[in-house]
């Protein structure tokens, strides 16, 4: 696995066991990525870490710069991306504090900056974004997820919202009719742009709780960061386990 990179998520401002690792700033034609590029080594392969919301997590999901973000993995030599996020469950089975490794997306977003080809183009350009996640990285995680005795859902549609609020229930019943089975706030425009930029990029997701009207009650920040806690556990473990499988 050449040319890796992890973007962190909520509850993965930073890569743990990191080695001989360096901050390096950078900026792009897009303006600046959301901090500064680390890079390192993580069982004996070299990666590029970038927190998504910046390292004190103060970047909400519609001021990310994607662009940015993604043109600077690359300009760093980076080809394959892991995208680590937190999702609300919207399908049953998808409880607090699993993983899940999504196939499709549904996109909800609006009025965010949501491709390189915009102007000065030479030609109209339109990418093929049937699959919008690669498929190649996807099993090598659900392979890694198993190898580590590790509970996963390997297939979930991700619902796309605008944040930084939390969705209605009403909303969410919305989303389940449209097929979603998880929603979260960063999964697009970065894996179109990812695309657009020719990167194998999948996702990695934690249900950090039950999607509005999903579960009992409002939705509890304590008990967002406590799922979080005890997924990003697991992240850790099926990265770790992906990286060694792949050398």
């Amino acid at each position: 696995m050449t040319g890796l990179a992890i973007i962190g998520g909520s509850g993965l401002d930073r890569l743990e066991g990191l080695e001989d690792s360096r901050a390096e700033s950078t900026t792009t034609p897009y303006g600046d990525p959301s901090d500064s590029l680390t890079i390192g080594s993580l069982q004996g392969e070299s990666l590029i870490f970038l927190a998504r919301h910046g390292a004190a997590h103060t970047i909400p999901p519609h001021r990310v710069n994607y662009r940015a973000n993604l043109w600077a993995l690359k300009q760093a030599g980076a080809d394959t991306i892991i995208s680590v996020c937190a999702v609300g469950g919207i399908r049953a089975d998808i409880k607090p504090g699993m993983i899940v490794i999504p196939d499709q997306i549904v996109d909800y977003t609006w009025s965010r900056e949501h491709t390189l080809y915009d102007k000065d183009l030479e030609s109209v350009t339109h990418i093929d974004f049937t699959e919008p996640y690669c498929e190649k990285l996807r099993q090598a995680l659900i392979d890694a997820a198993s190898d580590v005795a590790i509970k996963i859902s390997p297939n979930a549609t991700y619902g796309a919202t605008q944040g930084p609020r939390l969705e209605t229930a009403a909303e969410i019943d919305r989303m389940e009719k449209d097929g979603c089975d998880i929603v979260g706030m960063t999964g697009m425009p970065e894996a179109s742009i990812a695309r657009e930029l020719g990167h194998c990029y999948a996702a990695i997701a934690v249900s950090a709780n039950n999607a509005a009207g999903r579960g009992e009650g409002p939705i509890e920040m304590d008990e967002i960061m406590n799922n979080l806690d005890i997924g990003m556990q697991h992240v850790r473990l099926i990265l770790q386990h992906v990286i060694q499988a792949n050398r």
